[in-house]
């Protein structure tokens, strides 16, 4: 029996897709629920499975633009042997010409991760680094690729004039479009200031193994700064507020979006009623979600709303930027890279770890002395993490949920 494999729809408003990538052959012999393709919206990715086992047919290329509802592929129904890949199978790969090539090693992965190691030219000593004792699938390939570890030759320029043309993806699209419309249709303006990281750093450093015991993770930068963003928000809810037809919606909660860049782009998974988070559910739900947008598996529905967003080009060496809203809301706040400088203290000069933060907002919507006093109220918290609550013995350890 043929069994078609048709495109779902991602999400309301959505009614073409395109074909991002395949992750099997023509006329492979697939299993049910095996992830056969990847398909990029305007808004996400996310991978199409078979919905039974047998050969498959493809019936469109990668780079297409397919409508909702159309065929992608076809499946001869039918009983197979199982797959290797998804038993643990020994690994070889080739001799190396140099260091920077993969070595010769067995170790334990999926028959398509040993197709993309072969195709990407992996390292395999550093991919079991990086994973050790675990088998390697292709999830654990995409989130050691996005790393920009490839273990391939670097380029060696040779006097040749081509160039590369690659289709640009509909995700890639859509943000183009939404970034033009951004600087178009608002009065976006940047004001910045700077903040001392030594307490929170100092924070790390005492309470991170305590913290880690307790909640299974390290402390983060992020967390500590949406738990300040939510509390002066709180305080200035005009930076919370945002442009709907002739109205003015100021929203009684604070979803804060958190850009994380993905291998396809940039997304922005949404942490819904952060206000009421601690530190720790913030730094719970942040590694869930960039876990998901790194590996492609963030939802639509885990990306809607939002009420205000924090970006970090830090993570990335930006020394200062400024950050371009996410509409429809009017505020974001950028991090940027740690550096120590020296600062004036009490009439002496002393060497702190400086962080320029750069808030771009939507003057339509907030005035320069709103911006201003939200940002300062943020640098304060993060000076002073006590200042977060006002109560208790050991403001740290309450507000690290120790």
């Amino acid at each position: 029996m043929s069994i078609e494999i048709k495109i779902p729809s991602p999400g309301e408003s959505i009614t073409q897709v395109q074909l991002a990538k395949w992750l099997v052959s023509e006329g492979e012999e697939v299993e049910k629920d095996q992830e056969v393709a990847e398909i990029d919206s305007d808004k996400a990715s996310f991978p199409i499975a078979a919905p039974v086992s047998g050969r498959i047919s493809l019936k469109a290329a990668e780079g297409d633009t397919l409508d909702v509802g159309a065929v992608l592929a076809v499946i001869q129904e039918g009983v197979v042997a199982p797959k290797a890949g998804l038993k643990s199978t020994p690994v070889e790969t080739p001799a190396p010409e140099s260091k920077t090539e993969s070595k010769a090693t067995n170790f334990e992965a999926t028959p398509l991760a040993k197709k993309i190691i072969e195709q990407k030219n992996v390292n395999v000593q550093e991919l079991k680094a990086e994973f050790p004792g675990k088998k390697i699938t292709r999830k654990e390939l995409e989130v050691y690729l996005s790393k920009g570890k490839t273990g391939q030759k670097p380029i060696i320029a040779d006097g040749s004039r081509e160039a590369e043309r690659r289709k640009l993806t509909t995700l890639r699209m859509k943000l183009a479009e939404r970034l033009v419309s951004v600087k178009n249709e608002t009065a976006m303006l940047t004001t910045f200031n700077e903040v001392s990281m030594r307490q929170v750093l100092q924070i790390k450093d005492r309470y991170n193994d305590a913290f880690k015991e307790k909640h299974g993770m390290g402390i983060g930068l992020m967390s500590f700064f949406t738990k300040a963003v939510t509390l002066a928000l709180q305080e200035f809810p005009q930076v919370n507020s945002m442009i709907e037809g002739d109205e003015l919606v100021t929203p009684q909660y604070v979803d804060i979006g958190i850009a994380v860049s993905a291998p396809k782009g940039l997304v922005v998974p949404v942490l819904r009623n952060a206000e009421m988070m601690s530190i720790s559910e913030i730094e719970h739900k942040i590694k869930e979600l960039a876990g998901k947008a790194r590996e492609n598996r963030i939802t639509i529905d885990e990306m809607k709303g939002g009420t205000f967003t924090i970006t970090n080009g830090g993570v990335f060496g930006s020394l200062m930027s400024t950050p371009i809203l996410n509409p429809p809301q009017s505020a974001i706040l950028g991090m940027h890279k740690i550096q120590d400088r020296p600062v004036a203290v009490d009439g002496r000069v002393e060497i702190h770890p400086m962080m320029y933060l750069a808030l771009s907002y939507d003057h339509r919507v907030i005035d320069g002395r709103e911006s201003v006093s939200f940002l300062v109220r943020v640098k304060e918290l993060i000076e002073n993490p006590a200042r977060m609550l006002t109560f208790g013995q050991d403001p740290i350890k309450m507000l690290l949920d120790l």
